[in-house]
């Protein structure tokens, strides 16, 4: 069974999580409608008691006075030879009761002892035996008085004037409702002004919150946030992001420094390995040919894997370039002979693949050639290298509008889901990947695409890899033709 503490712990908790997720307009609004709703809750409780005992006093008063009149202004003497009671004053009341009682929606009778009336106004009520002072009686105010009645010993007649209670309640209810509704639209302006007080007192701080957004949308630290006229808290505010803002822009201009001086250092590495690395190779290649046995193959051993660094050292050396925005001048390139180029290199080490390409002249992209070869090379060994043996492996490029489209596919695993959002990220390697390997391949692929103001996407495919390289056409061949080579 739930302990009804953990659970009263529990729904606060979600109220004030609740509250909280509120806008800040709304609750100082809310706040204002609450308190001036407790406040007007206690106003409207005094005024109510206050006026309700008045009320029931003015009907009390009204009623003990209506009585008193009519005692005082009865004279009344009974004459036995006719057995009537017979008025002294000119104007006898007992004629006009209707008329003394309208006014007042009251009743009055004129009773004996034991209640047997003797002169009533129109509707009086039957109430029984007179007793005197005040009395409620089924809904109705009382007040009765004996009159004295000349030739009568002893007094036995009575008048009462009778009032509806209903009447005094009505009112008293009316007093209420008016009050409620009073209090309920006091909150409601209570709740709008409050609205209006807080929009506009948030006004400056949703400026703030544009510019941040703008800002945040363009990453440019050096816009300014909008200045304040007042000296309140919200101009601090600004002027502390104002200063957050130039720091960062100060550590971003400082963070770019270093990093471009870093890409020049690289690519200048770079450059400056290829010269001795070349003459390694050279060297390498020379004792390969003279040595013979356990020699020849450390001298072996030694080319391949200068061989690798040098690959290694042309892939640092393009991906730094491209960091640091050093093109190489672009030319009128042929994408469809760059592809047939690229899969005529790779014939001799695709083994038992069967490598088909589909290559439509007159794909003209402005461009980099070699960079170009190097992008297409690179995707077709990497679908050499992560299929099995006897794996269909397709290439293609083709018009498509004002692009060129290159597409390699293959049939076979695919890319494992946990790398394929970072597959074109640097040193990215599946657990297929073989040791010649640096993961560097179609980061390559993506960086010269984006150099020649194309992408590179990982597309969906029923089976396998579906790579496309998409760049701008330079300009429509009339003449084109389809190659066709398959290994």
């Amino acid at each position: 069974m739930a302990n009804p503490a953990s659970f009263t712990r529990s729904a606060a908790r979600a109220t004030s999580s609740a509250y909280r997720r509120l806008p800040i307009r709304w609750r100082l609004a809310g706040g204002s409608a609450v308190l001036t709703l407790v406040i007007l809750l206690g106003f409207a409780a005094i005024i109510g008691v206050l006026t309700q005992r008045r009320i029931y006093s003015d009907f009390d008063h009204q009623v003990s006075t209506a009585a008193d009149e009519l005692q005082r202004s009865l004279r009344l003497v009974y004459n036995p030879a006719k057995d009537q009671l017979l008025c002294e004053l000119p104007v006898c009341p007992i004629r006009n009761l209707n008329d003394y009682a309208a006014p007042q929606n009251a009743a009055v009778r004129i009773v004996t002892v034991s209640g047997d009336p003797v002169a009533k106004s129109d509707g009086a009520p039957d109430l029984g035996p007179p007793q005197s002072g005040r009395r409620d009686i089924e809904g109705f105010r009382v007040e009765t008085r004996a009159l004295p009645v000349g030739g009568i010993a002893a007094g036995g007649i009575y008048v009462q004037y009778i009032r509806k209670l209903s009447d005094v309640r009505a009112t008293v209810g009316r007093v209420r409702l008016i009050l409620l509704f009073g209090v309920l639209a006091g909150a409601a302006l209570a709740l709008l002004a409050g609205l209006a007080v807080a929009r506009r007192a948030m006004a400056p701080i949703a400026e703030l919150t544009d510019a941040a957004r703008r800002i945040s949308r363009t990453r440019d630290p050096s816009l300014h946030m909008p200045d304040q006229a007042a000296t309140d808290e919200v101009a601090e505010l600004a002027d502390t992001l104002e200063e957050m803002l130039r720091s960062l822009d100060a550590a971003r201009a400082d963070t770019e420094g270093a990093l471009t001086r870093q890409r020049e250092f690289v690519a200048d590495a770079s450059h400056e390995l290829r010269t001795p690395l070349t003459a390694v190779l050279a060297n390498l290649e020379l004792l390969e040919d003279e040595l013979g046995g356990d020699q020849r193959d450390t001298a072996s051993a030694a080319l391949r894997s200068t061989r690798r660094m040098r690959r290694l050292v042309a892939d640092l050396l393009l991906l730094a370039r491209a960091d640091a925005g050093r093109e190489a001048p672009h030319v009128p390139v042929d994408l469809a002979e760059v592809l047939v180029d690229a899969a005529a290199e790779l014939e001799p080490v695709s083994g038992a693949h069967q490598l088909s390409v589909s290559a439509e002249r007159g794909a003209v992209v402005d461009g980099v050639r070699d960079e170009l070869h190097r992008l297409a090379l690179n995707l077709m060994d990497n679908a050499l290298k992560h299929t099995a043996p006897g794996t269909p492996i397709t290439a293609s490029v083709q018009r498509s509008g004002d692009d060129v489209v290159l597409v390699v596919e293959d049939q076979g695993p695919g890319v494992p889901e946990e790398i394929a959002p970072r597959i074109f990220d640097r040193f990215v390697r599946g657990a297929s990947d073989r040791g010649g390997s640096s993961g560097l391949g179609l980061s390559i692929v993506r960086a010269v695409a984006e150099t020649h103001g194309g992408s590179v996407t990982l597309e969906p495919a029923p089976t396998g890899a579906r790579f496309s390289v998409r760049l701008p056409a330079k300009a429509r061949e009339t003449d084109s033709a389809t190659v066709v080579i398959r290994t």
